[in-house]
């Protein structure tokens, strides 16, 4: 029997929808390129999906790699020490003084950058010699899952990025729910010695604080990173008192047997002087959330005292 008009219309409609759209995927498979907009505003226009990859901030090449790519990273920046694999690339150059000469030898399709270290100048500077830059930016914890989205799609690993945000997203509701209605210690992150230097209003580790159910003793300052004098210090009265190793060559040790001096410190009479890794609680990568975890269960450890389930 031979077919109805009423079977053929939808057998030929479905047929046309297909070559449409074997057309439409060839068609930008072919052109190889994709444009999106960063996250400083600038439109990018690149090889999709990038081959060769350099990083210019550590934040981003751990991003790179916990997304599952290692060969398509072909330059990062010296200061790049997370994961092990990433010690075994070729360094560009750091934060403020890139090495144009040795990312130009790399012939990398993609650049990444940010807006947090890496200088406007120098992003143009790499477009004048023909590389394509996309700059993430990203001031809190949200925009730190945000920045590993983008980084998703930049690199068609989407579905990675997804999972890693909704684990992200996940712990950090876990630390949420388990300190909510606790009263909140007031809490003083030290980031350098000399001057003292802390942590203020608009920093990634003032914003884990917040989460992890403390109050930050200079998180009204206007400035990102304000230097306290030891006065001022001793009449905020922190209850805990968290040093920070962002200095490789500091005596951390020291640094904290220092503070045993000033008795009537609340952080001293009850022994809650601690030192955090820097890199998990004021580097913008997917590590944020160990960092989150670890001031969690410094700052409440009777809620913390059972492992956190990942």
């Amino acid at each position: 029997m031979g077919t109805s008009l009423l079977e053929f219309f939808p057998m030929r409609i479905g047929m046309i929808w297909l070559w449409l759209s074997i057309f439409l995927w060839t068609s930008i498979s072919l052109s190889g390129t994709l444009t999106l907009k960063d996250e400083v505003g600038r439109e990018v226009t690149f090889p999709f999906p990038p081959r060769r990859i350099v990083s210019l901030a550590p934040n981003v090449t751990e991003i790179l790699f916990s997304l599952g790519l290692n060969e398509e990273i072909v330059g990062v920046s010296t200061h790049c020490n997370f994961p092990e694999k990433a010690k075994s690339k070729v360094p560009v150059g750091s934060y403020i003084r890139l090495d144009f000469e040795r990312i130009t030898s790399l012939h990398p399709d993609l650049i990444i950058g940010t807006g947090a270290g890496n200088t406007r100048d120098m992003v143009d500077r790499l477009e004048k010699l023909g590389f394509q830059t996309y700059v993430i930016y990203p001031k809190h914890f949200e925009g730190i899952l945000r920045s590993i989205d983008h980084i998703g799609q930049v690199v068609h690993r989407e579905r990675e990025a997804k999972t890693i945000i909704d684990g992200m997203r996940k712990r950090s509701q876990q630390v949420i729910e388990l300190t909510k209605g606790l009263p909140r210690p007031k809490v003083f992150i030290q980031i350098g010695e000399a001057p003292i230097v802390t942590v203020g209003k608009g920093s990634f580790a003032d914003d884990l604080i917040r989460l992890a159910g403390g109050e930050n003793i200079a998180g009204k300052e206007k400035e990102m990173y304000p230097h306290l004098g030891l006065e001022e210090i001793l009449k905020r009265s922190p209850e805990v008192i968290v040093i920070s190793s962002m200095n490789p060559k500091g005596d951390y040790q020291k640094i904290s047997q220092g503070w045993n001096q000033w008795k009537t410190l609340p952080a001293v009479k009850t022994g809650r002087i601690h030192l955090m890794d820097s890199d998990l609680i004021d580097r913008p990568s997917p590590r944020i959330i160990d960092g989150l975890e670890e001031l969690a269960k410094v700052l409440h450890p009777e809620r913390f005292k059972k492992p956190l389930p990942n």
